[in-house]
């Protein structure tokens, strides 16, 4: 059972001050009274501590400290070692001030059993702490080595609105001290939910609704020493929480167990997590990591992000609906990369079959996406050069309307040799010719349409199989750019011409100088936004529109 705190966030009069080079000032303190009726201290003299505050098992009342603007916790209110474990309530401060916390922020505790999963009541997401941060509040951690853990049963309630957007970001990034594409300035999100993971041994199946295990605990990504938490279980209804009109920016830095982390990993979190209108900006390693699961995803965007934008692995089922990822100019991996199961290569091929049988391999759906991918090649890739789709390793999946483009001018030239945009590979050639992976109303428009391999029947190829679909790909020459807008090149025109970021009506699009044949899945349009529908970008993302960016597209 966990113990719930009532949590002040009033302000008086507040006193603007600045960081100034990156340090926190604290001016003397004063005392103030929060709804629990204990006594906290921090701030200004004179200025009401709008800080959060919990009480802790010893009694005494513990409270961020309050500069005039920004909000500082020290690692003794929060940190690796010193998890959260009340429920408790980050507000959005007066005069853009945001919460900086000095060590990690981790929310509730982590078990690697089942013993002592129960002995500390906790059983599905709720049973731990819950973390609330208010609409157009701002969390900044100041280390490289920080990063925030949702441990399972614990909960994140990030719930902002297009007006007012939540931002998890670095102190760099509030001084103001950060480039546009500066990566690794801290860790990133971890959340850990009791959903499925093929790296466990189920009995049952999904068709049968019988599936089952027992002391399911995977390590997530950071898990070492008191940066330790695991994942998985058999409940894909599990909720970690809701996060809306959420910004992630300036991740992936390397923490003690050597992993880089990602904008957002998701292990083992459930369908009923809700996360819609969620931005990852600037990242070293993925943007979005699943690692089984369920959790589905309305309205994503993944901007400069150096490995995979969308990484998917050991058994995720969810959909990810409207979807744009947008490479650096020079930089950028897979806008795509999924496998079917963890561990495909220490497998024998019984073992792989067993869990495609039991229905615990990825089997997701993807509805609307563009992906901009750049073609930057080995001399500037963090990673690998930049690439459409790696499709491996098991995988079921439904990818729809879509669009792929690798063909828009850059520094580099647009090669046929790294960048291309469609790769299916061993046991996903499978599911191809079985029916069980299926592209629909798809445009590829890459210099290198796929990676040409034949399938196991001997005669079908990643494009025959695509184009038997109904899916299309342009013509690019190699070292060759071509710009998709409707402004340029007559023969190819995916995208607006003065905002290309949007995809133009898919009756008046243009490839190889016709207009597709067929007809989009859904809707009037392919891709992951149009300026015929509501621009759900419009007012909280950063990086896209000129009124909150800090450069231009490099496409535009």
């Amino acid at each position: 059972m966990r113990t719930k705190l009532a949590l002040t966030a009033v302000v008086a009069s507040i006193v603007a001050a600045g960081c100034g080079s990156g340090d926190i000032n604290i001016d003397p303190v004063t005392s103030v009274t929060n709804s629990n009726n204990t006594t906290n201290t921090g701030g200004n003299s004179g200025t009401t501590n709008p800080c959060a505050s919990y009480q802790n098992t010893g009694g005494q009342s513990i409270q961020g400290t309050y500069d005039g603007t920004h909000c500082t916790y020290s690692p003794s209110f929060v940190d690796a070692g010193n998890n959260l474990m009340v429920d408790l309530t980050l507000a959005d401060l007066p005069n853009d001030g945001a919460h900086l916390f000095e060590g990690s922020l981790f929310v509730g505790e982590s078990h690697d059993n089942d013993a002592d999963l129960a002995a500390a009541g906790i059983a599905e997401g709720g049973d731990g702490p819950v973390l609330t941060v208010e609409a157009g509040a701002t969390l900044a951690l100041q280390s490289s080595a920080s990063f925030m853990i949702i441990n399972r049963g614990s909960q994140l309630f990030a719930v902002g609105r297009a007006d007012a957007p939540i931002t998890f970001t670095s102190l760099s990034d509030i001084n103001g001290t950060v480039g546009p594409e500066d990566v690794q300035q801290w860790g990133g999100m971890v959340i850990n939910g009791f959903g499925i993971t093929n790296k466990c041994a189920y009995t049952g199946s999904v068709a049968t609704n019988d599936l089952a295990t027992s002391d399911c605990h995977v390590d997530a990504e950071g898990a070492a020493g008191l940066d330790e938490s695991q994942y998985g279980g058999d409940n894909n209804d599990d909720s970690s929480g809701r996060m809306e009109y959420v910004v992630v920016k300036h991740t992936g830095a390397t923490v003690g167990n050597g992993d880089e982390l990602n904008g957002i990993t998701f292990g083992g979190v459930g369908r009923n997590t809700i996360v819609n209108n969620l931005q990852v900006y600037s990242t070293f390693d993925d943007g979005i990591e699943m690692f089984g699961g369920a959790v589905n995803f309305n309205n994503f965007v993944g901007m400069y992000v150096r490995d995979d934008a969308i990484d998917i692995d050991e058994g995720y089922s969810g959909t990810i609906t409207n979807a744009l990822v947008i490479q650096s100019e020079t930089d950028g991996n897979h806008c795509i990369e999924a496998d079917g199961i963890g561990g495909f290569d220490d497998l024998l091929p019984a073992e792989v079959e067993a869990m495609i049988s039991q229905g615990i391999n990825s089997r997701f759906v993807i509805n609307n996406l563009t992906c901009i991918i750049s073609p930057n090649g080995a001399a500037t890739a963090t990673h690998d050069p930049g690439a459409g789709w790696r499709l491996r390793e098991g995988l079921f999946a439904e990818i729809n309307d879509s669009l792929l483009i690798g063909s828009m001018p850059a520094n580099d030239q647009v090669s046929s040799n790294d960048n291309y945009c469609l790769r299916i590979d061993n046991r996903t050639q499978q599911a191809a010719l079985d029916g069980d992976l299926t592209l629909n109303s798809v445009v590829f428009a890459c210099a290198e349409a796929t990676r040409g391999q034949t399938f196991a029947d001997g005669t079908t190829t990643e494009r025959s199989f695509a184009e038997a679909g109904g899916n299309i790909f342009a013509t690019i020459a190699n070292n060759t750019s071509v710009d998709p807008t409707a402004m340029n090149d007559a023969g190819l025109q995916l995208l607006e011409g003065t905002q290309p970021i949007y995809s133009i009506g898919y009756t008046t699009m243009q490839v190889d100088g016709a207009a597709p044949a067929g007809a989009p899945q859904s809707g009037t349009f392919i891709g992951g936004l149009s300026l015929s529908e509501t621009d759900w970008t419009m007012g909280w993302t950063f990086g896209l529109h000129p009124d909150n960016r800090s450069q231009a597209l490099w496409f535009e």
